[in-house]
């Protein structure tokens, strides 16, 4: 009999994959459970982008010792970013945890939890980034939670240093995957009946690099890593996240005239409208090279929608740069954006920078954002109103009966009355209204 599984995960989608791939990991010798009262070994995938993350980690796994002091034999595991942060530093801090381990320590989980001396005895910790290190592919035994959507990691970590940022220092620098082991791992995600795949990876376009930027020997660049997996039988739409600004160019724009599979859809985090500001957080690019960018993009396909990242409240942000940042909402006018406060991560160089911003500054400007883009946002998504649009119907609905709920290939989620059976198939739906944040739609009435 296999034992049990529960992961709690914390942050972004790179997180939710490696919660998957432990899963696939363990499987032969444990199952999900989806209630931690009843598991024998508990992760906790944790994120260190966001203060709040790491503050969620701890008052979980604060109640997660009270089940290990009730059954002696449960294990837990802290795993993720900041488990690649503070290593030995969790143990020492919360003695009730076994198991610690960065991302590329993931994969060692077979053997560290199938073997007789972890436990309250013995800890493991492991949280060395190997540059050179490859990342193994992870047969995919069992339908996936989402079997309308994939994911595929074809790199992580990342070069670029923003001042801001933490994820260099635990993901460490950028290794890009084996082709044939995304081609492979895209191929039996379609047989296990996904239709739409995502690629994944902090920096997806500068896949099939070296430190530096040099080519990878046996790699494809990310515009042909496109074509490959456009190229899989069974792929009726393909997706990527995140991009880098530096690295869209007129191979990129090119995929999106010529791949069929390519959703009208691209985030490209801006981060902030001010080319002061950028130079600060080290982004690489300026306001008006941005700005090129997306001109490019929409001359190659008209329609595309884009969201982005904002951080409002950087060091230094004057009132000058905010407003520059806000008249870049209004000309680029994106569908949908994520906004955040700064929030110094300790041990980056933004951390250490002159004229941090007071809370009640950032609180202000992130609802000045807020407000603005909800207007933006609406207008934007208006423009479908009265028209019929292709969506990939992913799931029944959560807040109405009866209600079923697709994305169209521009990413608006759309709500619409239909039936289960529809799950995993493309359909045309007529959309009737525009929400904040979603769509309104019916089905085409019969003839």
């Amino acid at each position: 009999m296999r034992k049990k599984l529960f992961i709690a995960t914390f942050g972004c989608q790179m997180n939710d994959y490696d919660s998957l791939t432990m899963a696939r990991l363990l499987n032969p010798t444990h199952e999900l459970s989806d209630a931690p009262e009843n598991a024998d070994l508990i992760i906790i995938n944790t994120c260190s982008i966001r203060e709040k993350a790491e503050h969620k980690l701890y008052s979980l796994a604060g109640r997660y010792r009270t089940l290990k002091e009730k059954n002696p034999g449960l294990k837990i595991a802290i795993t993720g970013c900041v488990a690649q942060q503070e290593g030995e530093r969790l143990i020492e801090r919360m003695p009730y945890v076994d198991i610690v381990l960065g991302p590329q320590g993931i994969y060692s989980l077979p053997e560290i939890v199938n073997s007789n001396g972890v436990g309250t005895d013995k800890k493991i910790c492991i949280n060395s980034l190997d540059p050179d290190f490859s990342i193994p592919l992870v047969k995919q035994t069992a339908p996936p939670p989402d079997q309308v959507r994939a994911s595929v990691t074809i790199m992580q970590g990342c070069d670029n240093f923003c001042t801001y940022c933490i994820v260099p220092y635990v993901r460490g620098r950028e290794i890009s995957r084996d082709p044939s082991h995304i081609i492979q791992e895209i191929r039996d995600a379609v047989e296990l009946g996904a239709r739409e795949i995502i690629l994944l990876g902090q920096n997806v376009n500068s896949y099939g690099r070296k430190h530096g930027g040099r080519p990878l020997k046996d790699h494809p660049g990310f515009s042909q890593l496109l074509e490959m997996a456009d190229s899989v039988p069974g792929v009726k739409r393909l997706r990527f996240t995140t991009s880098h600004p530096k690295d869209v160019d007129e191979s990129t724009a090119r995929c999106y005239r010529e791949l069929s599979s390519l959703c009208e859809h691209i985030h490209l985090p801006v981060q902030s409208g001010s080319t002061a500001v950028l130079k600060r957080m080290n982004r690489h690019y300026s306001r008006e090279e941005y700005l090129e960018k997306i001109a490019m993009l929409k001359e190659a396909c008209p329609g595309i929608t884009i969201t982005t990242d904002l951080i409002v409240g950087f060091p230094g942000e004057t009132e000058k740069d905010f407003e520059q940042t806000i008249s870049l909402l209004e000309e680029v006018r994106y569908d949908q954006i994520f906004v955040f406060k700064y929030s110094p991560r300790p041990g980056t160089p933004a951390s250490r920078l002159p004229d941090q911003i007071p809370p009640d500054v950032k609180t202000r400007r992130i609802e000045t954002v807020l407000k603005l883009q909800e207007k933006i946002g609406l207008e934007q998504y208006a423009k479908l109103e009265g028209k019929e649009v292709e969506i990939l119907v992913e799931a029944e609905g959560r807040e109405k009966s009866g209600d079923m709920q697709g994305r169209t290939r521009g990413n608006h989620v759309v709500h619409f009355p239909g039936s289960p059976d529809l799950l995993g198939k493309l359909v045309n739906v007529t959309i009737e209204r525009a929400c904040k944040h979603s769509l309104r739609g019916r089905l085409p009435y019969p003839n």
